[in-house]
């Protein structure tokens, strides 16, 4: 029996309630015995009332990819998909990730942490920023600074989710993203918004957004990018199946964003959108998610 945790508690939690049907609905399609389970803050005990020999994560941000519903799993001896608990909760943190990857020469744009309450350091990297809270995905609380005197109105915003926000240097370029599913790395994925910043509607409400699979790049620029995607993911310590985004400015040279350990599985998502590319239809994906 599969549990397939969904919902929970994030920002992020109307998404996963899609991923996460669509998710079930696969499962059932494929004659796999399972149950939906909506996680809160207030149900968990009643989760272990029920029977299960494995759970499928599709719980996106806080509390469902940061690690702490897989150490609660690993307590009772139950597997479940994805990352263990200690990359999750490294994955889930854009500064320590980028810390991370600054140590092995990966690609990355200058950036700072500022930490609410405390003085900030100086940004010695030019205008324009992107300011951004450290544990949210999907864009969530993410802004374009063009001027200095933004920059409070723009830590406000990101410090409204955590104490914590990453100012990064603006790379102006398309965003691309590589997905890797079982440690081997599905097509680029090229993706064109009609927003300055590929946000949360955009990302699931929006029918103006584009997503361009095959991506476009040629088959040295396509090899490269899923070298560093590989390479990031299994630097963390990841595992099973997740998504690495990059940014390739005017000059085609990748910058690495962030990754994500619980990627979205709704209509618009990327990962199933990738699979489709290399032939694997969505029932098929989610079971080779489960038997990763």
């Amino acid at each position: 029996m599969i549990a397939v945790l969904m919902g929970g508690y994030s920002a992020e939690r109307e998404i996963s309630l899609l991923s996460g049907h669509a998710v079930y609905e696969a499962l059932l399609k494929s004659n796999v015995d399972c149950f939906s389970f909506d996680l809160t803050h207030e149900n968990l005990e009643s989760l272990w009332e029920k029977e299960f020999d494995k759970a499928f994560i599709v719980l996106h941000g806080r509390g469902g990819e940061d690690g702490y519903i897989q150490s609660q799993l690993i307590k009772k001896g139950i597997p479940f998909t994805g990352s263990n608990a200690i990359a999750s909760n490294l994955c889930m943190n854009k500064a320590t990730t980028k810390d991370l990857w600054s140590n092995h020469s990966l690609p990355l744009s200058p950036s700072i942490v500022a930490i609410k309450g405390q003085n900030l350091d100086s940004i010695n990297f030019p205008l324009p920023w992107a300011v951004k809270p450290t544990l949210e995905g999907s864009s969530i609380g993410i802004t374009k600074v063009k001027n200095q005197n933004e920059l409070d109105e723009a830590l406000k915003a990101a410090w409204h989710y955590n104490d914590e926000a990453l100012i990064e240097q603006w790379v102006e370029g398309d965003e691309y993203t590589v997905a890797i599913l079982n440690n081997k790395t599905l097509p680029s994925i090229k993706i064109i918004s009609d927003h300055d910043i590929y946000d949360y509607h955009s990302k699931y409400f929006s029918n103006k957004t584009e997503y361009l699979c095959p991506s476009g790049l040629t088959i040295a620029q396509e090899k490269n990018i899923q070298m560093i995607a590989l390479k990031a993911f299994n630097l963390t310590g990841a595992s099973g199946w997740g998504r690495v985004d990059f940014i390739l400015d005017k000059n085609m040279k990748p910058y690495l964003l962030e990754i994500n350990t619980v990627p979205g599985m709704t209509s618009h998502s990327l990962v199933p959108i990738a699979a489709k590319a290399s032939n694997i239809s969505f029932e098929e994906l989610v079971i080779k998610i489960l038997n990763g």
